[in-house]
């Protein structure tokens, strides 16, 4: 196997970061299911399927589901975090099947938040 020059990891990392931020990618919005070990306990799977569901049948190909680890707030799990391309990130708890479904339909279609399950909005990072 060749070695990796420079260019080459440059051009990993952009590629990297395109699947990362959706300002450089080909996603208008993406679906973050919280799955640490307090998260799958909660039922996360489930929230999972319930997201990928709602995504296939609303045929959209813009909205990328990903799963990431524990968001440390584990009386709320199972969480996700909705991000939409020039919106601020919303941290979504107790979710069940049928808000995952009522979130997908009215936050990610529809671009209005589901404020009564979201425990926050904006960035923790304050960046």
């Amino acid at each position: 196997m060749p070695k990796l020059t420079i260019e080459d990891l440059k051009k990993i990392r952009e590629e990297a970061r395109k699947s990362i931020y959706l300002r450089e990618g080909d996603f208008k919005g993406k679906i973050t299911i919280h799955m640490g070990t307090c998260g799958i306990a909660a039922g996360a799977r489930e929230i999972v399927s319930a997201f990928l569901k709602a995504v296939e049948q609303s045929g959209r190909r813009d909205i990328q589901i990903t799963t990431s680890g524990c968001a440390g707030l584990c009386s709320k799990e199972p969480m996700a975090t909705v991000e939409l391309l020039d919106g601020a990130p919303v941290r979504y708890g107790e979710l069940t099947s049928q808000k995952a479904e009522r979130i997908f339909k009215e936050h990610v279609l529809e671009g209005n938040i589901v404020r009564e399950c979201a425990l926050g909005i904006g960035s923790e990072s304050g960046g």
